[in-house]
């Protein structure tokens, strides 16, 4: 299979420093980024191109080259990720907001009760996780969450837990999320192959840090259920809520008013007065159609000859950019006009998704910015020899990188782009398999110990009106589960494959 897209190595050094100074300038460049973000708060964006600059300066890059590199980084990065991102936005947005997220949950919980209720919890989220971005999520189903523990005697982290471990799990470890996408277009790894190991660890993660872990957790931090209100300043969906931290997917006013000949007329919650639901089935086969045609794909690659004209075929249909896009046309149908929208109203959902982004696109074009002037510095191979001469595995040194960037800065996204832009000319010594599971053993390491320099943890702690004790004691500690069981996962899949 066509990796999404090769490592950009440096054919020759753009400086000739030498080894001492090439790790001094990599240590100071990443210590600006983690200073400027967790220190001076500063956007992640700008921390990444200022961390750019140390690191030329110090290496002794020209400052022209050093621009050239960057710019180089940002734009391989936005070509092969940004696509991707923006059409599994907009899958997402339509899923949201034509009622296909809420249909799902709602179908599945009226099935379950009792101690299933916590395992259901975790399989829809894990689910609606797939083209969803965490925060939104969050805003999806913490609602559900609270009118579920509200009208049963389950407690709240019972069945809060899981959810969340749900959306967490995915949103680190299965594409098309961006920090499993980053880290699979700067190694070079193959998509489908990640998909498939992700999926793969993402069961026994989720179960572990979801249900199993709600359940001890729910016994010892015991909390009222909160009054079913988005936190002010966090989630409030008239404010806005999106992944951008403070953007919904749609103005709600163009969507009300896209089809309208009474602009002011009063719709209720934004929507045309004619919507409707559309089926569970129509909404998970959407959600599934990417994913199914990009692991298709890969059973293709491993069973058919490569002349054959259904293994083209499957690898067209399989490509992601044409898998998402395959998404996106169905859900226009499915989750657009099967819940009452027109065509205006269709694309207002579908535009409407792509400012939320912005902020996202941004600080992954940074960070693939920053990555390159690592790479072309000559600091990748640095490092790689280190590893090779000190006989640290791979998969164990991009987790572990992963693991000290996120605990500094707090960006589970910043640790993936940084750990992989380090660890990149090590891809070169793996065949096919380690490389996807190096992508996936730096997104575990991006999930480590989120704490208070993370915004999921105070809109978590927020959503569940918990202390700061408490949700570390929860949140932080589920999140580390997830990082170590997740990593434990792509270990023993090393072993085999």
């Amino acid at each position: 299979m066509i990796p999404l897209s090769a490592p950009v190595l440096a054919a020759e050094a753009i400086t000739s420093a030498g080894t001492g100074q090439l790790v001094l300038a990599a240590v100071l460049g990443i210590a600006a980024v983690v200073l400027l973000i967790a220190w001076a708060k500063w956007h992640p964006f700008l921390a990444l191109i200022i961390g750019a600059a140390v690191l030329g300066v110090v290496a002794g890059v020209a400052p022209d080259a050093t621009i050239k590199s960057f710019t180089a980084g940002v734009g391989s990065t936005v070509g092969s990720v940004g696509l991707l991102i923006a059409l599994g936005s907009m899958i997402g947005a339509l899923l949201a907001e034509s009622g296909g997220a809420d249909g799902i949950v709602t179908s599945i919980v009226r099935r379950f009760s009792g101690s299933a209720l916590p395992w259901a919890m975790a399989g829809v989220a894990a689910l609606i996780g797939l083209p969803l971005f965490f925060e939104v999520g969050v805003v999806l189903l913490v609602p559900i969450v609270l009118l579920v523990a509200r009208r049963t005697d389950v407690p709240l982290l019972k069945i809060g837990i899981p959810a969340l471990a749900g959306l967490s799990v995915l949103h680190g470890l299965v594409p098309p999320h961006p920090g499993p996408l980053v880290a699979v277009s700067s190694l070079g790894a193959d998509l489908g192959l990640t998909l498939a190991f992700g999926l793969i660890c993402a069961i026994p993660t989720v179960i572990i840090a979801g249900p199993v872990f709600g359940n001890f957790i729910a016994k010892r931090v015991p909390l009222a259920v909160p009054a079913l209100l988005a936190p002010a300043g966090v989630g409030d969906r008239s404010a806005g809520s999106g992944p951008a931290g403070g953007q919904d997917f749609v103005d709600r006013d163009d969507l009300a008013n896209a089809g309208s000949a009474e602009p002011d007329r009063p719709v209720d919650a934004g929507l045309p007065d004619r919507r409707r639901h559309p089926s569970v089935t129509a909404a998970v086969l959407t959600i599934l159609l990417p994913i199914v045609l990009m692991l298709i794909r890969a059973v293709g690659e491993l069973t058919l000859d490569e002349d054959t004209g259904l293994r083209q075929a499957l690898d067209i249909a399989g490509t992601p950019v044409v898998a998402l896009l395959a998404g996106v046309l169905l859900a226009m149908w499915t989750l657009g006009k099967r819940a009452g929208f027109d065509r205006a109203q269709t694309s207002a959902v579908i535009g409407g998704s792509l400012p939320p982004i912005a902020g996202i696109l941004l600080i992954v074009a940074a960070g693939g910015g920053f990555k390159q002037v690592l790479v072309d510095a000559g600091v990748g191979n640095v490092v790689a020899d280190a590893a090779k001469d000190a006989n640290i595995s791979a998969l164990l040194l991009g987790f572990l990188v992963a693991v000290g960037i996120r605990v500094a800065t707090g960006s589970a996204t910043v640790a993936t782009i940084t750990a992989a832009g380090i660890v990149a000319p090590l891809a070169a010594t793996l065949d096919k398999p380690e490389i996807s599971l190096l992508a996936l053993a730096i997104g575990c390491g991006s999930l480590f110990f989120s704490h208070v320099n993370d915004a999921g943890f105070w809109l978590v702690k927020e959503y569940f009106g918990m202390t700061v004790g408490q949700t570390i004691k929860t949140w932080s500690v589920m999140e580390t589960i997830i990082s170590v069981v997740g990593f434990a996962c792509v270990m023993i899949l090393d072993v085999f494959v």
